[in-house]
């Protein structure tokens, strides 16, 4: 029997939107402690309920704004979920916004320890992987340069190196891939192929459906907030391009 690594239970997550502009802290506590801020809440995700085996690649399919990154964070541990719960087994190393982790006025070198600090690594353990993710990102020429000087596509190359450096048991990937160039995009994806036959668990989110089919074994369809359909990716993929 499959070991199951995530599972999804029920699981909503409201956010309060605040209409009203305020310009200052000051303003913004007044105006709450008088109860004048006009609030609206924000269904993001509605009930979802999955569950995600151990070694399967699951790409989460939707169009922007559906609840994809709101739920790869939540699976992260970023956000914690309104009503219902999630549990996880292992490590996780989520890769979901472009520079999370990292300070733009360090170097690369001094945000590979800031950033490893951040997965659970000690600083031992990223001085031993230190040549291998500069070695991987390719950016020799670049290690004592402050990341802000950084395009996004050398912030992916940096961020994706890290999270992998190691074989976490949960791999989250919310649209990195897209920024680097396409040879780097390759070998990105042989290491992700490397990481799952090694056992790791890919979450993963792109709107190529050539990379998803490519990298992914099954599929979540999310509309609105809600899960249309779990199965197969190519099925998935089928009905989500209709």
């Amino acid at each position: 029997m499959s070991e199951v690594i995530v599972e999804i239970d029920h699981v909503s997550m409201q956010f309060n939107l605040y209409k009203e502009r305020v310009d200052s802290i000051k303003e913004y506590m007044i105006k709450m402690f008088k109860k004048q801020m006009n609030v609206e809440p924000f269904i993001a995700l509605q009930d979802i309920s999955f569950k995600v085996e151990k070694g399967d690649s699951l790409a989460l399919l939707g169009m922007n704004g559906s609840g994809k990154s709101t739920l790869l964070k939540l699976i992260a541990g970023v956000l914690k979920p309104t009503t219902g719960s999630i549990k996880t087994v292992g490590t996780i190393a989520p890769m979901i916004e472009l520079g999370a982790g990292f300070d733009i006025d360090l170097t690369a070198r001094e945000n590979i320890f800031l950033n490893g600090a951040v997965l659970g690594y000690s600083k031992a353990d990223m001085v031993s992987h230190f040549d291998k993710i500069i070695d991987f990102s390719e950016l020799h020429d670049f290690v004592d340069v402050p990341i802000k000087n950084f395009s996004s596509g050398m912030l992916a190359r940096l961020g994706f190196s890290i999270s992998t450096v190691t074989q976490p048991d949960i791999l989250i990937i919310d649209e990195i891939l897209s920024v680097g160039d396409y040879k780097f995009q390759e070998k990105c994806e042989i290491r992700i192929h490397e990481m799952i036959q090694g056992g790791t668990t890919i979450l993963f989110v792109s709107h190529s459906m050539e990379q998803v089919k490519e990298i992914c074994n099954k599929a979540v369809y999310i509309e609105k907030g809600h899960v249309l359909e779990y199965g197969d990716v190519h099925q998935i993929c089928d009905r989500y391009m209709v």
